[in-house]
């Protein structure tokens, strides 16, 4: 990674949320009532651009992406417009609907997702421009829901995993995150791209689906540590980052460090929406600025517990300060 290159290129899912909150999930073929209803932003790619953005990130943050030419893209334009996140790479396109989720959230508990791809599985090489700046990190978010760049061609490669190599012979650092997907491409999809991501960031549920490696709970660090170590023999550069609601492993060729993540009152919990994304931006920042690890888990799990306490994926980050030091001398 060069020291001259700055700034994060975020490319990925754009997606508009409308979150609805209920008092509790139906059984089937019963009825619940709707509370409360809004629209926000949503996707990998949108959510950390708008956390770093909100955290006060001292260098450029370039989003890109591929919505709609209709409402729903407009809506997000305008999410994005007020939000201060700038939206010149964000292309649009007559051919599909902008992507869109309703996110089925229960109040200090979880919250389910129902997806229409639309205008993000078209989001494909010619989309990206690598060239645009002279960026230190490209992140991509999330292989797994991104059906033109995750297809796997007949030679074992992915577009995501040529854009990756890009990034990388251009001087930048490649980060990508995963979404929990149950199709059965899903492992055949990462592995396509792990050679050419130099950080890898996932949850334990992702972690277990990709390598098959059992990992119980939240709190299975036998198993969490088993899966990194698998990651990194299929080809991942530098790091895993793989986190649960209890633990992150960060694991390198070094070995392995241990975070225990501080606990959140249930009652502090609004909406879990976006908080995977809050810890992935606390992680990019920490990784552009040359932070410990310490130093960027930290932040990463400050930018977490922020988000939990927002009504959806970006609303909580704007209480997190500017958070542009490390805590090392």
């Amino acid at each position: 990674m060069s020291a001259a290159r700055s700034g994060i290129i975020c490319a990925g899912n754009w997606i508009l949320d409308i979150v609805h909150d209920i008092p509790r999930w139906p059984d089937k073929s019963d009825l619940v009532e709707i509370s409360a209803q809004r629209q926000a932003l949503g996707g990998g790619a949108a959510n950390v651009s708008c956390d770093l953005l909100s955290m006060g990130a001292p260098y450029p943050v370039i989003p890109m992406g591929l919505i709609g030419q209709d409402g729903a893209g407009d809506k997000l334009l305008a999410l994005c417009a007020d939000a201060g996140v700038p939206s010149q790479h964000i292309r649009r396109t007559d051919r599909a609907a902008t992507a869109q989720t309703h996110v089925m959230n229960v109040r200090g508990d979880s919250r389910t997702f129902f997806y229409h791809g639309g205008a993000g599985d078209l989001f494909d090489l010619p989309d990206i421009d690598l060239h645009c700046a002279p960026a230190r990190i490209f992140y991509l978010g999330y292989i797994g829901l991104l059906a033109a760049l995750d297809q796997v061609q007949d030679d074992g490669r992915s577009h995501a995993a040529q854009v990756l190599e890009q990034a990388r012979g251009l001087g930048m650092l490649t980060c990508v995150d995963l979404v929990s997907s149950v199709a059965e491409s899903f492992r055949a999809r990462v592995e396509a791209v792990l050679p050419q991501v130099d950080v890898l960031l996932l949850n334990e549920v992702e972690a277990a689906r990709v390598t098959g490696h059992a990992i119980r709970d939240a709190n299975d660090l036998d198993g969490m540590k088993g899966a990194t170590r698998a990651l990194l023999a299929r080809g991942v550069r530098q790091a895993v980052v793989l986190h649960s609601a209890q633990w992150v492993v960060w694991a390198g060729a070094e070995g392995a460090e241990l975070f225990e993540a501080p606990p959140v009152p249930r009652e502090e919990i609004v909406s879990a929406v976006g908080a995977g994304d809050a810890f992935a931006a606390g992680i990019l920042h920490g990784l552009h600025e040359g932070w410990t690890r310490a130093d960027a888990v930290a932040l990463a799990f400050r930018a977490a517990r922020a988000c939990l306490a927002g009504e959806a994926a970006t609303d909580g980050l704007t209480s997190l300060g500017r958070p542009l030091a490390s805590a090392s001398p």
